[in-house]
């Protein structure tokens, strides 16, 4: 299955924000290319919550270009084979934690915005992915710094579509 086809699986089986999810299938359906950084129309980004549910403490990275504490993601690549591999990719490479796990049930969230150019738009699938016990973390050339914030602490220091994601992700860990 290529990673086009799992995109449209996987957003098809969302069944949470039905209008935002159907504007990324209507994406896909208009831009066969809009998995990949260049289709400037905009394309899909798979990110992930670094999470330690023990610890009750999120990992977030300060990134670089942006300059704002968010969670682990980025594009989509060639040899990813799916979103959940694309998002638990990028946590692995911009957390340095290894041994990270998908939170099981898909997609926690879907969160469009708007990326200065020469992106125009992501369509960001969230994921969570649970840190093993003692993790250790490293910062990567994408970030300025990796920190673990306590749940109460992340909407002093994060932008409200990590807080929604921090929420989304704790309330799937209840149920």
């Amino acid at each position: 299955m290529s990673l086009y086809d799992d995109a449209v699986l996987v957003l098809k089986g969302y069944e949470d924000q039905t209008e935002l999810r159907q504007a990324y299938l209507d994406h896909l359906a208009d831009h066969p290319d809009g998995l990949w950084k260049a289709c400037h129309a905009g394309h899909i980004t798979a990110s992930a919550l670094v999470i330690d549910p023990e610890g009750g403490r999120v990992l977030l990275t300060l990134h670089k270009k942006l300059r704002m504490w968010l969670q682990m993601g980025g594009h989509c690549e060639p040899g990813d084979a799916s979103l959940a591999g694309a998002a638990l990719r990028e946590a692995t490479e911009e957390s340095g934690v290894p041994g990270l796990t998908l939170l099981p049930g898909g997609p926690v969230r879907l969160d469009r915005h708007p990326i200065p150019p020469p992106c125009h738009c992501h369509f960001d699938v969230q994921y969570a992915v649970m840190a093993p016990p003692d993790a250790t973390h490293a910062i990567s050339d994408e970030s300025l710094d990796v920190r673990w914030f306590g749940y109460d602490e992340v909407p002093d220091v994060a932008d409200e579509s990590v807080v929604q994601l921090l929420a989304a992700t704790r309330a799937r860990l209840t149920t």
